[in-house]
């Protein structure tokens, strides 16, 4: 990121989502630690207890377990705001999609919770993108690009 306030913004907000997977693991334990093997086997859980036994191992629900692969970065700064913000909404979408298969008031008050600060970075992405575009304004960057328009 080319600006300090940007840096920041990465900074703060990474951190934060590092605490959002240590949360999500920590409810995945709590409701997988005490499972019978009959409780494992009657949820379809069978085949990621062969694997992973009780551990928690980040995967989607497809089963398809997480990966850096899945993070678009183009080392363009408009680009990777722009690739953030939606990375913000797909992770709303899938807190919504936990609550709507969720009956637990204790799992789902996390789940809001996350979801609510899922919001809260989309819009700060959102700032960060309003004001690098108003930096590159301010150097006409548009109209003309030095490294491009000789």
């Amino acid at each position: 990121m080319p600006y300090p306030e940007l840096k920041g913004l990465l900074t703060d907000i990474g951190t934060e989502e590092l605490g959002h997977l240590e949360m999500i693991g920590a409810i995945v334990h709590q409701l997988t630690r005490n499972m019978t093997v009959e409780e494992i086997k009657k949820a379809g859980f069978q085949d990621y207890f062969v694997d992973h036994t009780a551990g928690v191992y980040p995967t989607a629900a497809s089963g398809s377990p997480w990966s850096a692969a899945g993070m678009e970065v183009k080392g363009d700064v408009i680009a990777d705001l722009n690739e953030d913000m939606a990375a913000e909404q797909k992770a709303r979408v899938t807190y919504d999609n936990i609550l709507r298969l969720s009956d637990d008031p204790d799992v789902n008050n996390v789940i809001r919770y996350l979801r609510e600060r899922e919001i809260v970075h989309y819009q700060r992405f959102g700032e960060g993108l309003r004001r690098t575009l108003e930096k590159l304004d301010e150097k006409n960057f548009y109209a003309i690009n030095p490294a491009f328009d000789k």
